[in-house]
């Protein structure tokens, strides 16, 4: 939705004023807020809502639940009973769901000061212990709803400290929260809706001397860094570099730019036996003495990838410096002085979660490496039809099966170059679209002989017009972009509009700020152009599948 504004909508029963200021603040003009009516929570929730519309919801338990109003009065009240009203509850979040886009749910809150007694936390009736059991039951209600995204709402209120509740402010505006409650809320709330529509960081760029170990490896030689051992300073780098494998493994990309000897920081790297990440772990090292800012440009560009999807990570705020200045979309936090934080600092930063893995996030450094290892092949080669052929590639296209569906679904919402319109469809969405009569989800899945790139197309196809075909979306990893797969996709759309009786293909780009790339393509790939942003095809012409490649489709070979 580049470009345009987001619809979000606020459902509460406390008055949201001052977060709707707050929020609108902070993100700008990225989403037009709208307020439901105070207090009208199930009736909203049980509204159609127009496509592409989010909501944050945002109760509080004792009005969700006479029950536990009951109970934190100091009365006796069933467990059971509560957890039944808020299973009421889930079902009014869920049938919201069939119509929202996403809906944000921050759990349920009471000030922790607040004191019950000994038997406070008693897993029978004690009320902080039943206010844990109904956001457990909350949360495993909604679990399945991958639109839906709980949000926890005691992070900001800890962050706000001691002022985070105000009975001044209920009292006086049904407002229970300060802003410092509410600025934790919108960060919160922006980095979600910025991740559902596909800013995550894809690529960790890290120096090594006193980043990634203690110490100047070329000063005090591998065998003297600081790193693992009995060492506090050691141990905490060593369990730093553990949760950035563990994020590599969800699919993040780790890359190295450091101002050093290549062979002394490789001779550590693969020497030191505390060393939890090693040389294969990397899709990408820049070592040398060279600008950092140039580097790191240079290597998103041989990586393909976005350079607001890149988190550059260093302990020299001049670096930083350099690189906010020069590559302004870098991702460059201020990183803590105390080397013991690292690990703690870079679990708070957002854009980290990389939601449901798909099979190819597991993979993803591999396909990286198998990416240079055809770079490579392509300077043996001047002719690129011949380098193309050198291949052997496959592509296997069919209609998307439930098996398909997770990475079809992370394709919608991370894809942003070549993405013929950057819809995020949510997992309801896509799902209605699979089962509808007049449409077509295609995916398309890549290999060749230095391995299998994995499922990294789709093309959507509306086939509701009794003389026209319209390719609704056409998304491809930019992995495998310019190897004629943009193509082979457009042939099958013929090839499936040619089946149905259609006379007109016909392909409705929308520009973002991200996708020129498929415009591009478009511009060059033989399809006329009947006005800026359309293009057409007479379906009677054909439409041959590139013969760089062998395409697979279900009962059939091309």
């Amino acid at each position: 939705m580049d470009g345009n504004s987001i619809e979000l909508l606020l459902v509460s029963d406390h008055n949201l004023s001052n977060f709707a200021s707050v929020f609108k603040g902070i993100a700008g003009g990225r989403f037009t807020v709208m307020m439901a009516p105070l207090d009208q929570v199930v009736p909203t929730l049980h509204q159609a809502h127009p496509l592409g519309r989010h909501a944050m919801v945002w109760t509080m338990p004792e009005r969700v639940s006479s029950g536990f109003q009951q109970a934190r009065a100091f009365g006796t009240v069933e467990a059971q009973l509560v957890l039944e009203e808020v299973d009421r509850f889930a079902d009014s979040i869920r049938t919201a769901a069939t119509s929202l886009h996403t809906i944000y749910l921050p759990l349920w809150q009471i000030d922790p000061a607040e004191r019950y007694g000994n038997h406070e936390l008693h897993a029978d009736h004690g009320v902080h212990a039943l206010l844990m059991r109904m956001n457990l039951r909350l949360c495993e209600r909604v679990s399945d709803l991958s639109n839906v995204h709980v949000m926890h709402g005691q992070r900001w209120t800890q962050k706000a400290g001691p002022g985070a509740w105000s009975q001044r402010l209920w009292f006086m505006t049904k407002t229970p929260f300060s802003n410092e409650v509410y600025q934790a809320a919108a960060k919160d709330l922006l980095a979600l809706a910025d991740a559902a529509r596909g800013h995550r960081v894809k690529l960790i760029v890290l120096d090594l001397d006193d980043t990634l170990w203690g110490g100047i490896v070329g000063d005090d030689g591998w065998e003297n860094l600081r790193l693992g051992g009995h060492d506090a300073l050691g141990e905490s780098f060593v369990t730093f570099q553990r949760t950035l494998r563990s994020l590599k493994d969800r699919g993040i990309l780790l890359a190295i730019a450091s101002k050093n000897d290549h062979r002394v920081a490789l001779e550590a790297i693969n020497n030191h036996p505390e060393m939890v990440l090693k040389e294969g772990d990397f899709v990408a090292m820049r070592i040398n003495w060279q600008d950092k800012a140039g580097n790191i440009a240079d290597m998103v560009n041989e990586l393909n990838i976005g350079l607001s999807s890149v988190l550059f990570v260093d302990d020299n705020p001049v670096e930083r410096a350099r690189v906010k200045a020069f590559l302004p979309d870098v991702m460059v936090p201020d990183w803590p002085a105390n080397k013991l934080l690292y690990d703690q600092f870079i679990r708070t930063l957002p854009g980290l979660d990389t939601g449901v893995l798909s099979a190819e996030d597991t993979i993803r450094t591999r396909l990286y490496a198998e990416e240079r290892a055809r770079e490579r092949s392509k300077s043996d080669t001047s002719d690129v039809n011949t380098w193309m052929r050198s291949l052997e590639m496959r592509v296997e296209a069919g209609p998307v099966s439930e098996a398909d569906h997770v990475r079809v679904h992370q394709l919608f919402g991370k894809t942003n170059q070549f993405n013929l319109t950057t819809r995020r469809l949510s997992d309801t969405e896509l799902r209605t679209l699979r089962a509808h009569p007049d449409h077509a989800v295609w995916s398309f899945r890549v290999s060749d002989r230095f391995g299998d790139a994995g499922l990294t197309g789709v093309l959507g196809m509306d086939l509701s017009h009794p003389h026209v075909a319209v390719i609704s979306d056409m998304i491809l990893s930019c992995r495998v972009m310019g190897r004629m797969v943009e193509e082979t996709i457009l042939h099958v759309a013929h090839d499936i509009a040619k089946k149905a009786g259609r006379s007109t293909l016909v392909v409705n780009y929308h520009p973002t700020s991200k996708n020129r790339p498929i415009l591009e393509f478009l511009e060059r790939s033989g399809l006329e152009r009947s006005s800026e942003h359309q293009f057409t095809w007479d379906v009677a012409k054909d439409l041959p599948c590139p013969d760089t490649l062998h395409l697979m489709i279900p009962h059939t070979t091309r």
